[in-house]
């Protein structure tokens, strides 16, 4: 921070502040009011811009306004004299960094840019940890420090060159498709395709030609022979995400491919072969739908050779911390945004929401409130009303729309036994008694449960 550009309608200040700060080492030049200012901060680029907050036309405030408007990084320490203070207090609302009263004596100036820079320097450092942070937590894309991903993370480096089916079961919005692609990433298909397809996406009649292709002739409109997804993740890997959407008589066909690893385009006589890895995904609990008689029991049975369950973002509360910090970051680059992060209010909602939504939700969230946003820190203001509010878990739970009575009772076992653990501190003893559970029964729920996190 050696650059500085001196704002003053006042011809002597500017000799002497420049003078000066030359005598300190800084490249300085000056303007003599806003306007000029603006046409300077472009060519000379500084790192600071000392400014007086009366001027004629453009005054002190104008300008930080305009620099803020052009999201110019520059910091900005304003000048006023005894009775403009509260103007100098109205521009370090408006972003001004530090004012500086006139008259000032040097050891002033020279001190307020000091701080600037030791502020700079602490902000590039914290920047750096979080950089170190989020790349000690990050496995390929997914960024997660949590116990069970961690588990999750071991799981994929185990199993990622073998060619067997993978079943990756978890609620809407965890990062299924991620976890598919750190599996392909990590084993020998790397540089071949992955290639995903949502089975619920797209009609029935469309997708056993989109999954199979088609030779010309075979329907109405199919004008030209067309290779489908096996042929196109040919060598490589097929993601099936919703396979639970799957009608039923495509997942006869699927079972074919799986057990002898030939496609037949429709319209076609002749078999192809395809050397592909199948990685599946569903929200559904499969077994469940394949007792119902809504999912071939042979065709779960094929592709839960390898399953992976992603626990949902309520259950592993330290990842929001790392997720938020990331989504920040990448939204300031891609926006243009300048947000330093969320105040302590802020963070503490978005660490008691329980994230229905998972994954997905956070990243939404936090994309709203920076293009709401009107300071630098994301507020308890800037979230939205679901996130304040802060439903109870419990409440959250029975307003997702599950109906199974197991699966319910379970996620409200967990909240109580997480709620008495929080109250006691830890204490197990004593948890065990507000839950009029045995020790023993309570350790064996905190190990099913997987509550490692308190």
């Amino acid at each position: 921070m050696r650059r500085v550009l001196v704002v003053d309608d006042e011809e002597n200040i500017r000799l002497v502040l420049k003078t000066l700060l030359k005598k300190h080492g800084y490249e300085v030049e000056v303007a003599d009011s806003g306007e000029s200012a603006l046409a300077q901060v472009d060519t000379f680029g500084p790192d600071v811009i000392l400014t007086d907050v009366r001027m004629p036309k453009m005054g002190g405030l104008d300008l930080l306004a305009t620099l803020k408007a052009k999201q110019n990084p520059a910091t900005v320490i304003v000048m006023s004299a005894y009775g403009n203070v509260d103007l100098a207090l109205e521009a370090m609302k408006a972003g001004a960094y530090d004012y500086v009263g006139k008259p000032f004596k040097p050891d002033e100036i020279v001190l307020a840019l000091r701080k600037a820079e030791e502020r700079e320097a602490l902000k590039r450092e914290n920047r750096a940890l979080k950089e170190q942070i989020r790349e000690a937590n990050q496995f390929e894309s997914i960024l997660a420090k949590s116990p069970s991903m961690v588990e999750i993370f071991r799981t994929i480096s185990k199993i990622a060159d073998f060619k067997t089916t993978v079943l990756i079961q978890g609620e809407s919005g965890v990062g299924k498709e991620l976890v598919a692609r750190a599996v392909h990433t990590r084993s020998s298909r790397k540089g071949q395709p992955f290639v995903p397809i949502n089975c619920g996406a797209i009609p029935e009649n469309l997708l056993e030609s989109e999954l199979f292709g088609h030779k010309k002739g075979a329907f109405t409109d199919a004008n030209a022979d067309r290779r489908g997804l096996f042929e196109e993740a040919n060598g490589g890997t097929l993601f099936l995400d919703e396979i639970g959407e799957l009608p039923l008589n495509l997942q006869v066909k699927l079972l074919r491919v799986l057990q002898e690893e030939t496609i037949r385009r429709l319209g076609d006589t002749k078999d192809v072969k395809v050397d592909v890895r199948i990685i599946a995904a569903t929200h559904r609990d499969l077994a469940a739908e394949a007792k119902a008689g809504r999912f071939r029991e042979d065709l779960f049975y094929r592709i839960n050779v390898l399953p992976i369950v992603i626990p949902p973002l309520r259950s592993r509360r330290e990842d929001i911390g790392l997720l938020v910090d990331h989504f920040i970051a990448r939204n300031n680059a891609r926006l243009g945004t300048h947000i330093r992060g969320l105040s302590p209010e802020a963070r503490k909602l978005m660490m008691e929401y329980a994230w229905p939504g998972n994954v997905r939700e956070v990243e939404n969230t936090i994309e709203r409130a920076m293009v709401l946003c009107e300071s630098d820190v994301l507020g308890a203001q800037d979230l939205p009303d679901r996130v304040r509010e802060a439903l109870d878990p419990v409440q959250v739970h029975l307003q997702s729309g599950e109906l199974s009575v197991k699966k319910t009772i379970a996620a409200i076992e967990e909240i109580l036994i997480r709620r008495a653990l929080q109250k006691t501190k830890g204490n197990r003893t004593r948890a065990a008694e507000l839950l009029e559970l045995s020790h023993r029964a309570l350790l064996y729920k905190i190990k099913d449960y997987k509550i490692t996190d308190l």
